[in-house]
């Protein structure tokens, strides 16, 4: 028989069928009745996959006797109870690398949106206003603006040689100034607010990092300042952020993460000065293809009793 996988979020069909190929599929997020589903195949289920966004908890760990992996779709894996699955032995796995360089893109590709005001530019064109009207309102600049990077990780080192591209002066924050990082260091967010016309938000998702960039780093911004996001949005102080953008106290924001995903805060959308990306950093067919295979070789690995490509616990 085949070891039987759970399936806690929803993922692309091309996953579905290659993870089919090796073991018996249990669509735990479409199952109409999941308490059913988790008894009847209770001692035949030895593997989760799951995504960022959806987590495992100890509830359903326990639902799962058998259980021995845990794999998470994506790099954050804050909403996995680590420490329970570490109780019962079971291992987690997560998929770094392969969307590095894609959020950064997408990183940029907000902040570059929200200086030059792309949505409202192609508006203008597409509603008669250009014709109607003339040139829209004047935007701002992004190369050679001082950029603070919230968390200097994988991405946030990706997002910085986008920014060395752009002749863009580079800070970060972090607990502790990297050895390797040739960029001016702030101990908090708050810090180095005042020194950045950008501040990105990188940051890893949980508990450590909840409301990291707080209303004191998002007070001490200038007022021509663009924040963007696309770390989680638990790392930003989101009514800060909101009252922040309400009295125009910064310029602009990309934002690819909310609290309370996808139901985000309604009012989000009615700025004109921020850009919104439904947590659509890695969502490319080429990147979600390598996270996909990534979480498999980890299940995979686990079920040959191999060791495991990217384990975190």
């Amino acid at each position: 028989m085949k070891p039987g996988l759970l399936v806690a979020g929803e993922l692309p069909a091309w996953d579905l069928e290659a993870l089919a190929a090796r073991f018996e599929v249990h669509l735990y997020y479409a199952a109409e009745d999941k308490a059913a589903m988790l008894g009847r195949h209770r001692d035949t289920i030895r593997a989760i996959a799951t995504k960022g966004e959806v987590g495992a908890d100890a509830a359903l760990m326990d639902a799962l006797p058998k259980v021995e992996i845990i794999a998470c779709y994506g790099v954050g894996y804050d909403l996995i109870d680590v420490a329970a699955a570490k109780a019962r032995g079971i291992r987690v796995t997560n998929t770094p690398d392969v969307l590095t360089e894609e959020v950064a893109d997408m990183a940029f590709a907000l902040l570059l949106a929200a200086a030059r005001r792309i949505p409202a530019a192609d508006a203008w064109v597409r509603d008669g206003s250009w014709a109607a009207k003339g040139p829209m309102p004047l935007t701002t600049r992004v190369w050679g603006r001082r950029i603070g990077i919230v968390g200097l990780g994988r991405i946030g080192r990706a997002i910085a040689r986008r920014a060395e591209a752009f002749r863009m002066p580079i800070a970060y924050s972090a607990r502790e100034r990297k050895a390797d990082a040739p960029y001016d260091w702030h101990p908090t967010p708050a810090a180095m607010a005042p020194h950045v016309d950008v501040l990105m938000v990188s940051a890893a998702g949980g508990a450590a990092t909840r409301g990291l960039v707080d209303r004191a780093a998002i007070d001490a911004l200038p007022p021509h300042a663009i924040l963007c996001n696309v770390a989680r949005g638990t790392v930003v102080e989101e009514p800060a952020l909101l009252a922040a953008l309400r009295e125009r106290r910064i310029a602009a924001a990309g934002l690819d993460v909310f609290l309370d995903e996808p139901a985000i805060d309604p009012e989000f959308a009615t700025f004109d000065h921020v850009v919104l990306a439904p947590h659509a950093a890695s969502g490319t067919v080429e990147t979600r293809r390598d996270m996909g295979r990534l979480m498999r070789e980890n299940l995979e690995a686990q079920m040959d009793g191999r060791p495991l490509p990217t384990p975190v616990a």
